[in-house]
């Protein structure tokens, strides 16, 4: 089964900016990948997902225009670049992966990292 690596996090000042990766154990060339993550006391949450084909990619409204994702198949990892953050983007990030050219379901997503923590303050 796929192992996915989640790193990039950290703390950061309101307005500033930070990008997470996730690296793979293997070719990510068959799998779509998602971004989740989870606040404390609250449900874990879609981020943003990128398909196989053309790079079709999927946000959540809460980050549209602030948060792009982008994969490097050479290099089996996909890239969450987040800007102008704000403290409600306080959470562990998720990575997860599902095969498929394109975003499914939160369920079909089978293969997840670890988490890493992405904190937000002044």
């Amino acid at each position: 089964q796929l192992q996915l690596v989640e790193s990039g996090g950290g703390l950061v000042q309101p307005g500033g900016s930070l990008r997470l990766s996730c690296a793979a154990s293997g070719t990510l060339d068959y799998y779509t990948i998602g971004w989740f993550r989870q606040a404390p006391g609250k449900e874990r949450e879609g981020v943003s997902c990128i398909g196989t084909v053309d790079g079709s990619t999927v946000y959540a409204d809460s980050v549209k225009g602030r948060f792009t994702i982008s994969r490097d198949d050479a290099k089996n990892t996909v890239y969450l670049q987040m800007n102008s953050l704000s403290a409600e983007d306080t959470a562990i990030y998720y990575c997860a992966a599902a095969p498929g050219p394109y975003c499914p379901r939160r369920a079909d997503f089978g293969s997840w990292g670890q988490g890493t923590q992405v904190t937000v303050s002044s």
